[in-house]
Formats: structure tokens, sequence, C-alpha cells
């Protein structure tokens, strides 16, 4: 994804998304493959309309695209935001382990310096 979509307000859309449970859900189903609103309402125990109104905010969310094969309208995970979601999320995961091995290397360094384990003082 373009980094003009990961914006706050991009970001807080599609986290809102991902907020609800069946939102959740129906993310879930959809990494198995597409599928129509009928199937994705079926293990709900609420409307089709109602799971029509969850998949437009997953669409305005850009999480995932409807498809037209004749009739149908299949709904399609968009994997690439996931990967935008998970890169932004990772971002901020690599400088807290970043910030562990550095405390970490301090402990050792400690350790080794007065031959005992600082835990170990109490």
């Amino acid at each position: 994804m373009a980094l003009d979509e990961n914006t706050d307000a991009s970001l807080d859309r599609a986290f809102l998304a991902l907020a609800d449970p069946v939102r959740r859900a129906i993310v879930a189903r959809l990494s198995r493959g597409p599928a129509t609103v009928n199937d994705l309402a079926e293990p709900f125990a609420i409307s089709k309309q109602a799971v029509s109104k969850h998949i437009q905010v997953l669409e305005q969310a850009q999480l995932v695209t409807r498809s037209r094969d004749a009739q149908r309208r299949p709904v399609h995970l968009n994997p690439a935001r996931l990967e935008a979601l998970t890169a932004w999320i990772d971002r901020y995961r690599l400088v807290r382990e970043e910030q562990f091995r550095a405390l970490d290397d301090v402990l050792s360094e400690q350790t080794a310096a007065g031959g005992r384990n600082p835990q170990e003082a109490s």
C-alpha cells in the first residue's frame, strides 16, 4: 500500500473496523477465500443487511474489496492493506524489542562487572 494510505485517518478507519468482533470474524472467514454476503451472513444471528453494513465499513477501511461475477458480488480480503497495517505495528514492535535488547545488554554488563545477577541481590 502507498504511504499516504497510512495516514492517521486511514489507520483509525482500519483499526476501528477491526475493533468489532463481527467484522474480525468476516476478515477471518475471507482469509480462506472470497465469499458472498449470504455466505458471510450464515454463521451470524444478524440480518444480511447488518452483514452488508459491516462489509461497507470494511470496504471504507480498504480491508476488503468486491468484484462482480455475473449475478454474484463476492467479497475479497485485501491482503495488501492488512500487510500495511502489520508493517505499521511492526515498526513500533521493533523499536520496543531494540529497547529491551539494550536493557538486556546493560544488565549483562552489570552482572559481568559485579559477578552477581542483579535479581539475586534481593
